[in-house]
């Protein structure tokens, strides 16, 4: 209790305190996001008037009344935000927030990557740690006139990933290939690192880089605070690309950005013209990046995916996935569905990120 305020800690579990959260959020134009494990809240005479959560090493749903702003009840709100992601042994710490609440986490120690104008920050509690992980990417600079890089999920890597890197690489003196680093997708990361680097090791002139916070997942973009999907998408494209550009691209050198074309889905389609205007505008201080996309690999007459090998994997259809994915990719699909028969049907639909290919 700090004065007449009341702090308490809330788990998801917690079902009648959250729907208060909820409302409350609601009443701030925020909406809950899913991924939070354990609000906190500020009340006064048992009302509710600040809120915010922790989702692993990210704050989110932020939220203070209007009425008690301007007491210094957000400052202290950040802290023990703060102390909380600490005690959950988080001490590197990112908060996507409202443009209004940058100054707040200023004061609390934290230092703004990149924004989107007026709407939102991306900000994290280290002046220097973006700069000191795009010296450790330089080490692995390569020397050439035309330096490639893609960014992908591989959920699982497929032979339509594996044309992508090759076709990426006989155009490029060096290829640096990123994967996304999240375990929310449909395998685990580590194995889908492994699965990459097997299907890849005969390409030359290739780096498999593990992923980072720095190349952004969907699976932490705070798209709770946003009511518009095509805004949504907008900004996870900005944010994403500013730092790419701005940060990681400059550090290895890269000229030119690789990405698969996408024939069906509207959302990847327009992801990848927002990904050329953020690579290649001049109104970034930083050189510019040419976006080439490539034909995707058809299986008769049909662009290979991730989400189709998903697809046939929920019925088991190893068959029929065989000349969609790789011998190592195979090899691991059959091992999974003999060890645990349940395991290739869960969390089948997870999301994919957007990055041309699935």
């Amino acid at each position: 209790m700090f004065g007449n305020n009341v702090f308490a800690r809330v788990k998801r579990s917690e079902n009648r305190k959250m729907a208060a959260i909820t409302q409350f959020l609601k009443e701030n134009d925020l909406s809950v996001d899913t991924t939070v494990e354990v609000f906190i809240t500020v009340s006064r005479d048992d009302r509710l008037i600040a809120c915010g959560g922790i989702a692993g090493n990210i704050i989110k749903c932020v939220a203070i009344s209007e009425s008690v702003r301007g007491e210094g009840l957000a400052l202290t709100l950040a802290t023990e935000l703060i102390n909380l992601a600490y005690e959950r042994l988080c001490t590197h710490l990112f908060i996507y927030t409202k443009t209004e609440y940058e100054a707040l986490f200023k004061q609390c120690g934290f230092s703004t990557l990149t924004s989107v104008p007026g709407i939102m920050v991306l900000m994290e509690n280290s002046a220097t740690r973006l700069k000191r992980y795009a010296e450790s990417l330089s080490k692995l600079r390569q020397d050439g006139e035309k330096i490639g890089c893609i960014v992908m999920n591989a959920n699982p890597f497929t032979n339509g990933h594996r044309y992508l890197v090759q076709q990426a690489a006989a155009r490029c003196d060096w290829l640096h290939l990123f994967l996304v680093k999240e375990d929310t997708s449909r395998f685990p990361y580590d194995d889908r690192l492994d699965l990459v680097r097997q299907g890849t090791k005969d390409i030359p002139r290739l780096t498999v880089h593990r992923g980072s916070e720095y190349i952004i997942s969907r699976a932490t973009f705070p798209c709770y605070f946003i009511k518009e999907q095509s805004v949504i998408n907008h900004c996870y494209t900005e944010i994403d690309l500013k730092i790419f550009r701005q940060y990681l691209a400059p550090a290895l050198g890269v000229t030119h950005r690789f990405v698969g074309t996408e024939p069906f889905c509207t959302v990847t389609s327009q992801y990848n013209r927002d990904m050329r205007f953020w690579l290649e505008t001049p109104e970034l201080p930083a050189p510019p990046i040419e976006l080439v996309e490539i034909e995707r690999l058809r299986f008769q007459e049909t662009p290979i995916s991730a989400s189709l090998v998903r697809k046939l994997l929920v019925k088991k259809d190893l068959p029929a996935i065989a000349p969609l994915v790789p011998e190592a990719t195979l090899h691991y699909l059959q091992t999974m569905t003999e060890r645990s028969p349940a395991a290739a049907t869960a969390r089948q639909k997870s999301p994919a990120l957007v990055t041309g290919e699935k």
